[in-house]
Order: structure tokens, then C-alpha cells, then sequence
């Protein structure tokens, strides 16, 4: 896809307005939304984790307000069914022949972003439903496939303290998410401008300022942002250093079970790029990888029993392996 010099400056200003009209309504937090605007531009999705009250679905919705793209909500329950977001067949009838015959009638993932509210409320079966969908970008249903809508973006949230008669995610599954975000409490000033502006009566009214063809093009851009060979050698470096069997890092074979795959290198290098672009630049640089290395390796990398016992969580893997492989760091 050729985008002239002119339509890439619109492009990277539509990205400031979009950041703006989001901010309309989101307080604070502005660290998650351009994690979710990453997300957006690298043709990934997101997996969204914290406690009630914090905005999540509210994140969600106000995104897709600003994004001239068709949006459905799904909300994930115990006795929710494969056929209930992909769709399924009914049978209708020709009114001029009188033959009847099956039609499929297709379900909400369907549209350009869906939100998979409480993802980890519905049974593994609901939830594989989705693998297809969010790796392939369609679904099949009766030996026949469909296409979904381009752009295809998944938003999925869960609530890490109520674990009760909730399925954990697959790793399989939680590997198509791009990202795994956590959202934290707001600080003390922007919580008392949360409680000001949300208890009033003025409403913002958010607008849409991007449709699909651009955000498509975003996509495209975002591929063309340059890399080096030895910042991907880095990547590289880092990935291979989670894995506890080759890895040459202490803090990884004591803690890590399992590492993560190549495909962790291939996030973590297309959100870097969308991270740049999101800064005005068209060239990655150390900074945007070890910004984005924490949400791409959070859901890679599996703790053992005693990591988990003791309290040690993947972020402080990722941070101990900065520290560990500088050889190339240096030279840059």
C-alpha cells in the first residue's frame, strides 16, 4: 500500500486527535491508551486486566466512539456459546419457489472491534471460539468460512480478583493477545478530577476522527518504521532469554517455567514500531522496545511453582533481563 509523504503527516496527526478524543472521557490512564493505540496500529489485540471500577469497558466503548469502525460488546457468561458470537445457521424459506434452505445468520464478531467483556467467565469451549477469529481474521462454521471485517480488533478484559467460577485463558490463547495490559488505580490528582467530572452534569461527546481505510494505512506505515540489525538482534537476544533450558541468566532458570516463543520477538518488534510512529518517529530506537517488552512478554512467560509462591511475576523477569543482556545495548 503506497501512502504519499502528505497522507503520512495526516495520518500520525490523526493519531494526536484520536490520543485527545479518548481523553475526553478517560482520566489519566494515558499510558494504557496509547498501549491500546499501539495494539490498534500493529493489527494485534489487547487483553485488558483489572479490578472492578476502573474503566475498562468504559476505555473501550470511548475508543471505538472515536473510531469510525462498527463495534460490538459481548459479554462472556457461564453458559455462553460458540454459536452465540460466531453466528449459526436458520432455516428459511423462498417465498416465490417455497424451497427451504439454511442461511447463516452472523453473529456479534462480526464487526471491526469487540469488546470480550470478562473473558475468563465462560467455559474453554466459548473461548476457543474465538482463536480462529482473532489469529486468521475469520471463522467457519459448517465446513464453510467467512471473512470478518478489516480492520479486526479484539479488546478482552478480566478481573484478576474474583477467580471463583471463572476459566483461566489458555497459553495458547492468551499468545494471540498482542498484549497484556494491567491497569492500576488512578493517582490522588487524577482521581479527584475523575470524581469532578464524572458526578456533574456536563457529558463529553466524543467524535469519530479515523475510519478503516486509514486505520489500515496506519497499518501499513507502521510495518515501513525502520529497525536496525542490531536492535533486532537485541529482540532476538531477549526472547531466546526467557527460555530457562537455553537462557545463560540465573534469575531465569531459578524462576521461569516456560519461555516465550518467536512469536514474542515479532510483537515485540511491530509494537515497537507503532510505539515510534506514535512519538512522530519512523525509526525504532531502545527506548520504545523496553517500553513495550513488558505487556508483549507478561502472558509469554510462565512462572514456575516457586516464583509463584514466593511472588515473582514476569515484569520483574523482564526487568532483571535488561539488566542482564547489555552487550549490545552498549553499542548503541
Amino acid at each position: 500500500m503506497e501512502i504519499s509523504e502528505s497522507n503520512i503527516k495526516v495520518l500520525i496527526q490523526k493519531i494526536a486527535q484520536l490520543k485527545t478524543e479518548i481523553q475526553k472521557v478517560i482520566v489519566g490512564q494515558d499510558a494504557i491508551i496509547e498501549e491500546m493505540l499501539v495494539a490498534l496500529m500493529a493489527g494485534g489485540h489487547c487483553l485488558l486486566e483489572g479490578v472492578p471500577g476502573l474503566a475498562k469497558t468504559l476505555m473501550v466503548r470511548t475508543m471505538s466512539q472515536a473510531l469510525d469502525l462498527s463495534f460490538r460488546r459481548i459479554q462472556f457468561t457461564p453458559d455462553l456459546m460458540p454459536t452465540d458470537i460466531v453466528g449459526t445457521e436458520i432455516l428459511e424459506e423462498d417465498h416465490v419457489t417455497g424451497k427451504r434452505f439454511f442461511k447463516f445468520n452472523k453473529g456479534p464478531l462480526f464487526a471491526n472491534i469487540i469488546l470480550a467483556d470478562e473473558i475468563n467467565r465462560t467455559p474453554p469451549k466459548t473461548q476457543s471460539a474465538l482463536l480462529e477469529a482473532m489469529q486468521e481474521f475469520e471463522v467457519t462454521y459448517a465446513g464453510q468460512t467467512y471473512p470478518l471485517d478489516r480492520p479486526f480488533f479484539i479488546l478482552a478484559t478480566q478481573n484478576p480478583i474474583e477467580q471463583a467460577g471463572t476459566y483461566p485463558l489458555p497459553e495458547a490463547q492468551l499468545d494471540r493477545f498482542l498484549l497484556y495490559i494491567k491497569i492500576g488505580y488512578p493517582t490522588a490528582a487524577d482521581e479527584v478530577k475523575i470524581l469532578s467530572s464524572t458526578t456533574g452534569g456536563v457529558k463529553h461527546k466524543v467524535e469519530a476522527v479515523i475510519g478503516a481505510e486509514e486505520i489500515k494505512q496506519l497499518q501499513a506505515l507502521t510495518r515501513e518504521v525502520s529497525i536496525s540489525d542490531d536492535l533486532i538482534t537485541y529482540v532476538s537476544e531477549l526472547i531466546r532469554a526467557t527460555r530457562p533450558d537455553t537462557s545463560t541468566v540465573s534469575y531465569v532458570k531459578e524462576w521461569v517455567r516456560w519461555g516465550a516463543g518467536p512469536r514474542a520477538g515479532q510483537a515485540l518488534i511491530l509494537t515497537a514500531k507503532a510505539k515510534a510512529l506514535i512519538q512522530g518517529r519512523y525509526a525504532v530506537v531502545m527506548e520504545d522496545i523496553q517500553h513495550m517488552a513488558y505487556p508483549v512478554l507478561r502472558h509469554r512467560v510462565l512462572m514456575n511453582f516457586k516464583a509463584e509462591a514466593e511472588g515473582v511475576h514476569p515484569d520483574m523477569v523482564t526487568a532483571e533481563l535488561f539488566k542482564s543482556i547489555s552487550r549490545i545495548q552498549t553499542k548503541l
